[in-house]
């Protein structure tokens, strides 16, 4: 099995691909390092440092082409510094998102996982806050 993880530099990406790797699955990970951490990076996998935001289409379904799955977990964080640079966070999360949605589809992936934010639920009343809890977006 092949995969392909964006942000696999990051907390959460890193820790996505160590696991995956452990289970004898190639990776391939994606990450321009603007949050992520090169010390983060799993020897055994792939890496292709790019920004998914501009990166060409083209060249961008040729990193996808193959692979079984895409594990999107590339964005920028934190509410509070998107309400005041809303260019640069539209940037990374949005645009970035798009093109990897429209560079998967282009490389006929069959399964697309993108991990949201915890900011989707907004001042959650429980702690740690489940799947299931109401979304109340900031």
């Amino acid at each position: 099995m092949k995969t392909l993880v964006t942000g696999g530099a990051g907390f959460i990406g890193s820790n996505l691909v160590d696991k995956l790797i452990k289970q004898g699955i190639e990776v391939t990970i994606l990450d321009d390092l603007s949050t992520g951490k090169k010390e983060n990076i799993n020897p055994k996998a792939k890496f292709i440092n790019c920004d998914i935001s501009i990166v060409p289409q083209n060249l961008l379904t040729s990193y996808i082409k193959g692979a079984d799955v895409v594990f999107h977990t590339a964005a920028k964080a934190r509410v509070q510094p998107s309400i005041e640079d809303p260019l640069t966070f539209n940037k990374a999360n949005v645009d970035g998102t798009l093109n990897m949605l429209y560079a998967s589809y282009k490389a006929k992936i069959s399964r697309f996982v993108y991990s949201a934010s915890s900011s989707a639920y907004g001042n959650a009343s429980k702690f740690p806050t489940p799947e299931e809890h109401s979304t109340d977006p900031l």
